[in-house]
């Protein structure tokens, strides 16, 4: 827990790019805490605020930091360990070692914590937070400040966001590094699923068997496991389904690793280790959008002019096998595709599977060149704006035939001169197909982060025999 850290100066230096954005107040990053279950000694596994961790890079519960933005300086806060918590828990670092770990300039208790906060407050100095995401995180700040729950938002710095936001989207060598890391096991948790995708397994067999790769791999699951035949429901957590020849079984997984990166992986594939005719036309179309938004992926190209090639190679692929018809181009401008394909092409990756989503997805995904629409399908895209090298993030087009949405659009005749409601009839108990890759833009282009894991249907169909 207390050496899965970079080295302690890329902190610092971090730390001192954030000084530099921010002249006057201070930021207090509250770590996270223990989160119990069903009682207070039963808890959830401690997963520490990305923020802090990018920052401080302290993975343990009950620590707290504040950077003054007009000394300089750095102050890591938190409670040493007693006597009756080393007997359960063992020897732990005292928060002097620990702000020595991460090169601060300072620690104290959290009770000199309450007391700095409260005489920056009494001096009427700007105290910047990021927005919560935790009920007790809330009622903690709260408390620290002497303000009630309901003023602990007036605290939420737009300054702040916009800081982080910049300096989190651009990733370093040891993040990416870590990237690779974490799809290393990705790569073992969807070729092992697989493997094992064959009539008679369960899907929780399936899911089971690769959460357990995650850990193996010295950290955890990035989200809980998507993994069903079932994969027009878009994110599908329910493993309760006996795998059946004849069906697909979407997979949407990725690995966290010790020090918090994550990968988010998507793979499609037949029960039985072949697909069918008709599975593979459709599968082909997705593949394509993958690899040809991937392949156009580079600085300076905005991630919505990615999603709409996305949705047009899908289109022109469901057009050529008689689901959709007329004028394509229209089609996608009007968004009949989203019948289809009713999501995002992706979103940023990193200490979050959707990085950042907490401090804003508008913050992290759009910016003054490019604004959220409000069309149906290309209102769910969260990632718009333009690539910068150093932006991680996925691609990871889909189609799927989901029966409500489809009659429901039948029942409204919505783009019944681009949709050919009647060859639906016959896909009704297809489900869906998703590809997901994690890509990493770099100062001439774009490279797709990891080992290879097979897409192909030649290197399904080989992996599952």
């Amino acid at each position: 827990m207390f050496t899965d850290m970079f080295d302690k100066e890329v902190y610092k230096k971090r730390r001192q790019k954030l000084h530099e954005f921010l002249k006057e107040g201070i930021v207090f990053f509250p770590g996270n805490d223990e989160s119990a279950i069903n009682y207070l000694a039963n808890t959830y596994r401690f997963r520490q605020d990305s923020s802090f961790l990018y920052y401080f890079g302290l993975n343990q519960p009950g620590l707290a930091a504040i950077c003054d933005m007009e000394t300089g300086k750095d102050i890591v806060y938190g409670n040493d360990l007693e006597l009756d918590d080393v007997v359960w828990m063992g020897e732990h670092p005292s928060v002097k070692e620990l702000s020595a770990f991460c090169a601060a300039d300072g620690s104290g208790s959290l009770g000199d914590l309450a007391a700095d906060l409260k005489k920056a407050k009494a001096a009427g100095r700007r105290i910047h937070i990021l927005p919560t995401y935790r009920g007790e995180q809330v009622l903690w700040i709260a408390e620290l400040l002497g303000i009630q729950s309901g003023e602990v938002k007036k605290y939420i710095s737009e300054e702040l966001i916009r800081a982080v936001v910049e300096m989190r989207s651009v990733k370093d060598k040891f993040e990416i590094e870590e990237t690779v890391k974490a799809v290393e096991v990705a790569y073992k948790m969807h070729t092992t699923a697989m493997m094992m995708g064959h009539p008679g397994n369960t899907e929780s067999e399936l899911a089971g068997t690769i959460e357990g790769i995650a850990l193996t791999g010295g950290g955890q699951s990035a989200f809980p496991i998507i993994l069903s035949m079932n994969g027009q429901t878009l994110h599908n957590h329910y493993h309760g389904n006996t795998l059946v020849k004849g069906r697909m079984v979407v997979t949407d997984a990725g690995a966290e690793t010790a020090l918090g990166y994550a990968s988010d992986i998507t793979r499609t594939f037949p029960v039985g280790g072949k697909f069918s005719q008709k599975q593979k036309e459709i599968y082909e179309i997705v593949l394509a959008a993958n690899m040809r938004t991937i392949e156009a992926a580079a600085p300076g190209v905005t991630n919505k002019s990615l999603h709409m090639l996305a949705a047009r190679t899908v289109a022109e692929g469901l057009s050529a096998l008689g689901i959709m018809k007329g004028d394509i181009q229209e089609a996608v401008e009007t968004g009949a595709h989203a019948l289809f394909f009713p999501h995002g092409l992706g979103h940023m990756l990193g200490l979050d599977v959707h990085d950042m989503e907490g401090l804003g997805e508008t913050y992290v995904g759009y910016d003054h060149t490019v604004s959220r629409s409000d069309q149906f399908g290309l209102a769910y895209l969260r990632l718009a704006k333009a690539h910068k090298p150093g932006f991680l993030f996925t691609i990871e087009p889909g189609i799927y035939f989901i029966p409500p949405l489809i009659e429901r659009w039948r029942k409204e005749n919505r783009f019944s001169q681009f949709i050919n409601y009647s060859k639906l009839d016959s896909y009704m108990d297809f489900g869906g197909i998703r590809i997901e890759d994690d890509v990493l833009i770099t100062e001439n282009g774009h490279t797709v982060v990891g080992k290879p894991i097979p897409k192909t249907v030649a290197e399904v169909e080989d992996m599952m025999k």
